[in-house]
């Protein structure tokens, strides 16, 4: 029984159906927006485009003819301040064989006008060691005004932000002096009054209904001061002007004493070298993560640390209570966190948000510092004898 031997392939048959594969393919490129094309790059380093479709003309203002004949067109028509970070993305794609995805601005010369273009192909090595690209590009001329004024306005809207919190902090300053200086001057005349009043009373026939209303009236006066004295000091504390390790200090003795969750403090210099504005941004941080722990961690221990390193402060606030977790940081009403971040944001710096070991939360807070003269190795070098504040459990008071 002799083999039977396959007929050859119909040649009609093929060209058929070469020319549906050709057809399916020029239906599918002249319906996608932009501009399908392959890119070669030769060893020689020279470069080609062995095809380019229609959309050629309407992207970059050149017709497929131009840029096959002269294919180093292309890079001359993206902008100076951009043509590097095009080369370096093509090299490393060439180098490590991973997708080319790059965007940048072209001059079109034939409409006088500058567009965004975004590039995203395939590499393929080839044996001659040529790199030949395949992808498309497309035009994103307007999502990218978008993108760019959306980030103009989130940095004018931080801008504002920053603004305003400075003039609530003038403005805080302002009433908490005018408050301790103007009404606590008053309340202190009264009370002199009040004394001298009581002291006749005692040597001559009072009433001693009158007597009761003058030790009331005392203690009145006594309340209000202490009342001045604390709205005062959450207005603007006083230790403010005197640096950010004393007023961090103090906050802390202060957290504790008004929590009883026993708290320390430690900072690794005197002087960190933040102007007012950064101090008290930073301070209102810290304020603002306190609170945040008092009212939602349920922690029975909290540390606060600064530093000052070589390019950066770091603040910690750290508790062991129940953490945070990731649905709460996204709240709609989670404005404490937001504005803490936008404070961090308005500083040049990040706020990050971390679980602690052993439970609870870690908030830290890095400030970008200029490195100044005999700063280099702040660091590396422990503080000078003097310059550091230990760390101390600072309890509730009994």
């Amino acid at each position: 029984m002799s083999a039977t031997v396959p007929s050859p392939l119909d040649p009609l048959a093929l060209a058929a159906e070469l020319e549906q594969v050709r057809a399916r393919f020029a239906a599918i490129v002249s319906n996608t927006p932009g501009l399908v094309y392959q890119f070669v790059l030769h060893a020689d380093g020279q470069v080609s485009f062995p095809y380019l479709s229609d959309g050629c003309q309407a992207l970059l203002g050149l017709t497929t003819a131009e840029l096959h004949a002269a294919p180093q067109r292309f890079l001359d028509l993206i902008l100076p301040d951009d043509r590097q970070s095009y080369l370096d993305a093509m090299r490393a794609s060439a180098a490590a064989q991973w997708s080319w995805n790059w965007e940048g601005r072209i001059w079109v010369d034939a409409w006088k006008d500058v567009k965004w273009i975004n590039l995203r192909s395939t590499p393929h090595t080839l044996a001659d060691g040529a790199v030949r690209w395949d992808g498309i590009m497309t035009n994103i001329t307007d999502s990218k005004l978008e993108q760019l004024e959306v980030r103009h306005s989130r940095a004018r809207l931080a801008e504002l932000s920053a603004h305003t919190d400075r003039v609530k902090e003038q403005e805080r300053t302002r009433i908490a002096r005018e408050i301790h200086d103007e009404l606590g001057g008053n309340l202190t005349a009264i009370k002199m009054a009040v004394a001298m009043l009581a002291a006749r009373l005692e040597h001559g026939a009072a009433v001693p209904a009158l007597r009761d209303k003058t030790d009331y009236v005392d203690q009145l006066v006594d309340r209000t001061i202490e009342a001045i004295h604390r709205i005062s000091l959450d207005l603007r504390p006083p230790l403010l002007d005197l640096g950010l390790v004393a007023a961090l200090e103090w906050q802390a003795r202060e957290f504790a004493r008004q929590t009883g969750i026993p708290t320390s403090f430690s900072a690794n210099a005197r002087e960190i070298g933040l102007d007012t504005d950064q101090a008290t941004a930073l301070f209102r941080i810290a304020q603002e993560a306190l609170t945040n722990i008092a009212k939602h961690a349920h922690a029975t221990k909290v540390s606060v640390r600064l530093a000052k390193l070589r390019h950066y402060v770091s603040l910690k606030i750290s508790d062991n209570g129940a953490g945070i977790a990731a649905a709460d940081r996204n709240k709609p009403a989670s404005f404490g966190l937001r504005g803490m971040a936008e404070r961090a944001r308005a500083l040049g710096g990040t706020l990050t948000l971390s679980h602690a070991s052993g439970g609870g939360t870690v908030v830290a807070i890095k400030i970008k510092q200029e490195m100044t003269p005999g700063t280099a190795q702040d660091s590396l070098m422990p503080p000078a004898a003097g310059a550091t504040i230990a760390e101390e459990n600072i309890s509730a008071a009994k």
